[in-house]
This record gives structure tokens, sequence and C-alpha cells, in this order.
């Protein structure tokens, strides 16, 4: 047996890995082996390891960062390697697919510019040849026109496209291990499911390994063979999907399975359920009626919204769902007063909002407040949280300086944070705490309605958790209404009553979110829902989708 083990050892073999950034331990003793053509996943949230030990082993540390322990490639060693000699490995045997296309890509050269450089790792001469073999490559990855994306630049393509373009450049060299670091964490849910088959595909092709780090445990269960579950550095809890994911034996791994939406569309249910009764009693608080806006692109007149209605009642939370470029962003635009549209009207609280002066638009904004999509950029970084709280009440002169400070107190304490806080400046806050800060901004003022545009689309799964807890108790001790704008429907299914599915400008389907997502009539709704990922019960479906792919 021992024999054996020696002559056919796994892919990847990791043994006690330590990293250190200076005096920061920040990863301890982790192990785990991944065997040619099998995938793994590491799995946790912000600061829990996972990248870093992917960054270790593609010895890309950055800074100060230092490994210790084993990290054995095909039997070897790798990080006791000189760099010369580890370096033919990086790109030709180890593939790199990073988190965001749009740092990753340089975006004054074009995408063939930056193939070639990735060509150059072939043992191929020939230019030509090399041009092929990374148009080829393209196709492969599912893009259309590969000439044309060849000769574009990355603010040219899509997200989805530039996605597709990374994992192309990442499997042309035919690595035997992929490794792929949150690579669907910014797309649409339909963009992510085409990825994540692509990975599948190629890994069913090439006979590529594929370590996958994510955050979301329903991405893994459905798509990987093995989980590695990490906080605070530490392996909290390894082996087979199946079981770990049917049974997690740690009270991390069971914290990661309850805040996952898909696994738990019910979870607020007795917070959200008095909503629904007010769809059908409460006067409508917003009301948008036949709203039109077109936009001149390139000397062409482009339909960013078209004709689109809906009402929202007092209370209640509504959701705008759809791809990207689908109109979500101008609807939002045109309910905020930011746009006008060039036909139909918008009325908040029974007062119409289209067509108003800078100043009447100002008192409307009272009543009318947006929660960022991004807490990391939407928050003032040399602000305390104490001014940034405090501000609206300022510009508004609302109250005396004792009320106003009394009043950010309040709202500080509404959204579960401490006074101590209030000293501090963004750089010393979570990610939660920021949009726990932004929620608090939009609620000083008292408004009616709030726009939450992706409001936790930035945030960990478990922060995800928090977040929505705050803001359906807010709901229900406040009455406040939302509209909700989101590319995640199973959040909308977990927070919203009512929703909107929007394509190409158009609303195509709406109604209650039990009708919509249970009996969806629309073949692009159909598709929305389809594209869930929904853990081990989609194993299967996934596996099946994959076979006649390949086939």
């Amino acid at each position: 047996m021992a024999s054996q083990f020696q002559l056919n050892p796994p892919l990847l073999r990791v043994r006690d890995l330590n990293v250190h950034y200076g005096p920061n331990h920040v990863v301890h003793d982790v192990g785990f082996t991944l065997d040619r053509g099998q995938s793994l996943a590491l799995i946790g949230e912000s600061g829990s390891g996972k990248s870093t030990i992917a960054r270790a082993v593609l010895r890309l540390l950055p800074g100060q960062g230092e490994a210790a322990g084993r990290v054995e490639f095909r039997g070897q060693d790798i990080l006791s390697l000189p760099e010369r000699r580890f370096r033919p490995l990086r790109g030709r045997a180890i593939g790199f697919v990073p988190q965001d296309p749009g740092n990753a890509l340089n975006p004054v050269r074009t995408i063939g510019v930056q193939a070639e450089e990735a060509a150059a790792l072939l043992d191929e001469a020939d230019a030509r040849v090399r041009k092929a073999l990374i148009l080829e490559t393209f196709a492969q990855v599912g893009l259309d026109n590969p000439q044309r994306v060849y000769d574009s630049y990355p603010h040219q393509l899509s997200g989805g496209m530039l996605q597709r373009v990374l994992i192309g450049l990442a499997v042309l060299p035919r690595p035997a291990l992929l490794v792929a670091d949150e690579p669907t964490s910014a797309l649409d849910v339909t963009i992510q499911k085409r990825i994540l088959d692509l990975l599948s595909r190629l890994r069913a092709e090439l006979d590529i390994s594929l370590l996958l780090i994510t955050h979301d445990l329903a991405i893994a269960a459905e798509r990987t063979d093995a989980l590695l579950v990490l906080k605070g550095g530490v392996v909290q809890e390894a082996g087979p999907t199946p079981a770990v994911f049917a049974a997690p034996s740690s009270a991390y791994a069971r914290k990661l399975h309850a805040d996952v939406p898909a696994l738990n569309p019910d979870r607020y249910a007795s917070l959200r359920d008095p909503g629904f009764r007010r769809l059908t009693q409460a006067a409508p608080k917003i009301e948008v009626s036949g709203v039109t806006k077109t936009f001149a692109v390139d000397g062409q007149s482009l339909t960013a919204v078209d004709d689109v209605s809906f009402a929202v009642p007092a209370g209640t939370t509504h959701a705008l769902v759809g791809e990207s470029g689908s109109g979500k962003t101008t609807t939002i635009r045109l309910l905020l007063g930011l746009d006008q549209p060039d036909a139909g009207g918008i009325t908040v609280a029974g007062a119409p909002l289209s067509g108003r002066g800078p100043d009447t638009l100002r008192e409307a904004w009272r009543h009318l407040q947006l929660v960022y999509q991004n807490p990391f950029t939407s928050l003032d970084p040399t602000w305390k949280v104490e001014q940034l709280i405090r501000e609206p009440l300022d510009r508004f002169r609302i109250g005396t300086p004792k009320e106003r400070t009394a009043r950010v107190r309040e709202v500080l304490a509404s959204v579960g944070l401490a006074d101590h806080l209030l000293s501090r400046r963004p750089a010393a806050l979570s990610g939660g705490q920021r949009q726990r800060v932004a929620i608090a901004r939009a609620l000083v003022l008292k408004p009616d309605v709030i726009v939450l545009d992706e409001p936790t689309s930035a945030l960990d799964v478990s922060v995800q958790a928090d977040i929505v807890q705050v803001l359906l108790e807010l709901q229900a001790s406040l009455g406040l209404t939302y509209v909700f704008v989101s590319h995640d429907l199973a959040l909308v299914r977990q927070l919203a009553h009512s929703v909107s599915v929007m394509h190409r400008g158009r609303i195509v389907e709406h109604g209650p979110v039990a009708q919509i997502f249970d009996h969806p009539r629309e073949p692009y709704t159909r598709s929305l829902l389809d594209a869930i990922p929904r853990g081990i019960a989609a194993r299967e479906t996934a596996s099946h989708r994959i076979r006649e792919l390949t086939a």
C-alpha cells in the first residue's frame, strides 16, 4: 500500500502549511490533497486564509508574506525550489484565474497583445500557429467571434466575456492544475452559471484539476468533489463534498450553511410575512407608470428603459432583477430623480417626482434615500463615522446640535453598532460594519423609502445574512418601503415581497415573489431561476449538463 502511494502521489499535496505576514500568523498548519482531474473548494469568509493559501501554492504571496511547510506538486516540494526553477511551472503547469478581470487585464493593451504573452509559454515558435491556438482557445471557452475579442480592449467587453478571456489565457498552455480565486463573485447569476459550466467542462475535456476559492457554500457543494472550510486561517472541517454538506460537524460550517440564501429561502419568513398582507391592504408608496428613457450612444438612440410600470405598497420590499444591461440601474436613477424620463411618470407618497427642479428634488430626497452597492467606496475615507451619519442632518439643518448628536446615536444603535465606533474612520471598520454605517446614514433623515442598490454584493455570505436581518427588522419596526436591486435571486426570495424581472429595458414578468419563483411564465425568468446554485440537490443536474456539453 505504501509503495502504491509513492508511485501514484496526488497531483497536489499541501502539508503543514503556515503563512506569516511579518509578525501576523495568518494560515495555521493547513493540509489537503487534490488528485488529477478532481476539484477541491477552499471556503470561508474574508480573512479566512483561502486566497492566501492559493497564492502560497502559486508562490505569489505579496510583500512580507512567507510560507513554510510543504506544497508538493507532482511529488516535488515547490516551496523549496529556487524561483528560476519554479517560474516555468507557473502558467504552464499551474494556471491561475484571478477574481477581478478589471484589475487583472491591462486596460491600454488589446486582449490579443496580452494573450500573446500567455502564448509565449507554449513550445511553439511560429507566431501564426500561436495566434491560431489563441483563437481556438477563445472559441473553446465560449467566446463568439474570437477575432473580435482578440482585437478588442478590455473596456469593450462585458464582465462575463472578460472572465472567459482570463480562463482562456489560463488554460491555453494546458496546465495540470487550475487555481480559480472567486471567479464568479462579480457576475450575474446566469453568467456565473456559464462560467461554472465552462470550468466543469474544461476539467472533463482536459483532465485539469481545479482548486476553487469561494465564499459560497452552494457553489462549492454543486461543483466540487471535496471541501476545506477555513476560519481565521485554521481548518474547521474537511472531507468529501456530500458528507461535509449533508452533515457539517463544526459550528462554523453549520453557520455557513445556514447563511446561504439559496439553501434557506424561508429563513426570514417571520420578519417578512407581515409585508405580504400589506401587498393587498396598503396604498402604493411608489408608482412608476409607463416610464421610458433613451440615451444617445455613438450617434445612435439606445432605449435603456422601455415603458416600465410597477407599484410598491407602503411597508413592503419590491425587487428589480435582471442581468447587467437590463435597465435596473437606469430605472433606479429615474426613481431617485438623478435622470428625467422621456415619457411616463413617477410618484412617491402621492407626489410627482418627474419634472421637479433641484430645490423640490432636494426636499423629496429627505424621504427617499439610497444605500450604495459597495461600502468600501461609498463612504468618505477621511471622515469619522459620526460625521458620515450626521452630514445629512447638517445639510438639511434638522434639529439642534444636541438633537443631531442624539439622532446619530439612535440610528447607530438601530443598525446594531456601538457608540465607540463613532470616532473611527471607514478603514478601521469591517465590510459589514461599513454597510451598517451606510444604512444608518440613509435612516438618519427618517425617510419613507430606501433604495437598496446591491447592498450586500460586496460582502461575505455571513455578513450578508446579518445585513438582511437588520434591514428586515428596521422595516418591521419603522414601516419602511424598500426598492431592492439585485442579481442574486436567492437573496431576493428571502427579502422581497414582490419582484419585477427586467430584460433589455422592459419588464417581462411581475408579481408576488412566490408566484414568480414557483410558477415563472417567461423563458427568461426561468433561465434566471435555473442559474441559482442549489448545492447538493443540483449536483446531478450540473453533472448531466456537463456530460451533454462534452459528448
